[in-house]
């Protein structure tokens, strides 16, 4: 009996694939311009950008209730923040362009 949920398991899987396959999802349009690390953070985290240099970017970052905890204008290349005044939790950051559009997102998690 334990074989036939596997084999059922794998069929729905391999015809849910398929149909995706057959309406045009791809499975990652754009690649990301961000990068961050460490995940989990302590006390700091890094923002890589690869970011086009006639655009103007701003970081914003959110607790999981959705309240905007830290904001960081003119965001450059490379930018560290400090988490050193954020509580234990997950977070969610955007970047946003300057004409207010977000051009990125993700989570991260601070561990203290």
């Amino acid at each position: 009996m334990r074989i036939f949920y596997i084999l059922l398991s794998i069929i729905l899987l391999s015809s849910t694939q398929v149909k995706s396959q057959a309406k045009g999802f791809a499975p990652d349009p754009e690649p990301r311009i961000i990068k961050f690390y460490p995940n989990p953070a302590v006390s700091f985290i890094t923002f890589e950008i690869a970011k086009e240099s006639n655009k103007t970017y701003t970081l914003l970052i959110f607790n999981f209730l959705g309240k905007k905890v830290k904001e960081v204008p003119d965001v450059s290349s490379k930018t560290v923040v400090n988490l050193s005044d954020l509580s234990r939790g997950i977070y969610i950051f955007q970047l946003k362009e300057q004409n207010g559009r977000v051009t990125d997102s993700g989570t991260f998690q601070i561990n203290k």
